[in-house]
């Protein structure tokens, strides 16, 4: 016989199966979480639209939270949407997330405190662009202040099979690690290729699943790598693989020169494509302030001259 907290369990398992699986390969779209997942042939939504905690009608405990990333003059349920951002970069082991209204009774707020009481896993969808997010599957509730109107929410530990509280401030800290890397490199993703009008740099290629956002100076140098749009082109798989083999060079005149390994070569129509690109011009977004930065771009070009 299934239990109440069997039926639960069960749920929980399938939208968790569900999240991770679209998650693996892309950004959820707010589509997805209406969407939800299907269990025993019924259709079951991961989030309510007009709210950021969520506990469907057929589950006892919390599945989610939500924290939206708002269109400009968009609706913002609290304030803590403002900066969730910078809370996750600058937090150490935990961060907070507030409650809905002022009302630390009210059900949704509630729910909140029985996760946090029953130690329940949870999904943390966070708002990277208008209507895309991040899924930060398991997440969990650690602190719930009456007076404050917060909670404290910990991400679980990445890649176990299990959905384990973290205990130790150290597992904390390296979970929140992991997410701060993630939030990173979606954030930037989305900011970019947002730029151009969702299209590849170099091919104009419009297809968001096959574009990824080059960084012109990679991340690990402190002084140039930061994750802003002037650092970033986007560009299809293959370029970026080009790009990053020192393959394709782009100088600060926004020119694209293909490297004389490539040039030399014959195999086929992808190579040819790619040949075809030599002494072309970078594709460039619409504000002038979301260019390539021109320094990033000299500094980078040399590299692709050494390796000529």
């Amino acid at each position: 016989m299934v239990t109440g907290s069997d039926r639960d369990q069960l749920l929980r398992v399938a939208a968790f199966e569900t999240v991770k699986r679209l998650a693996d390969i892309r950004d959820l779209t707010s589509a997805d979480l209406k969407r939800g997942f299907e269990f025993q042939g019924e259709r079951i939504p991961l989030i309510n639209p007009q709210r950021g905690i969520f506990k469907p009608r057929q589950m006892r405990f919390l599945l989610s939270i939500r924290t939206v990333f708002a269109r400009s003059g968009g609706k913002v349920w609290y304030d803590d949407q403002r900066d969730v951002h910078r809370q996750i970069y600058e937090g150490d082991e935990a961060v907070d997330y507030a409650f809905m209204g002022q009302d630390a009774d009210a059900a949704d707020n509630r729910w909140l405190r029985e996760a946090m009481e029953n130690r329940t896993p949870i999904i943390y969808f966070l708002g990277v662009a208008p209507g895309l997010y991040q899924a930060f599957v398991p997440t969990f509730i650690i602190g719930w202040d009456a007076k404050a109107l917060k909670a404290r929410i910990a991400f679980g530990m990445p890649a176990q099979d299990e959905p384990i509280l973290p205990e130790t401030a150290s597992d904390r800290r390296y979970a929140l690690r992991d997410v701060k890397h993630r939030l990173h490199q979606a954030s930037f993703r989305e900011a970019v290729i947002a730029a151009y009008n969702g299209r590849c740099a170099l091919s104009g290629l419009r297809e968001p699943l096959l574009l990824d956002a080059a960084h012109i100076i990679a991340d690990r140098d402190e002084r140039y790598g930061q994750p802003v749009v002037p650092n970033g082109i986007p560009l299809s798989k293959i370029h970026h693989a080009a790009f990053d083999s020192h393959l394709i060079g782009i100088d600060p005149d926004f020119r694209i020169h293909v490297s004389h390994r490539l040039l030399t070569r014959q195999d086929g129509p992808l190579l040819e494509t790619l040949k075809r690109l030599d002494q072309g011009t970078l594709h460039l977004p619409a504000r002038s302030r979301d260019r390539p930065d021109r320094d990033r771009l000299a500094m980078r070009y040399e590299k692709f001259k050494e390796a000529a």
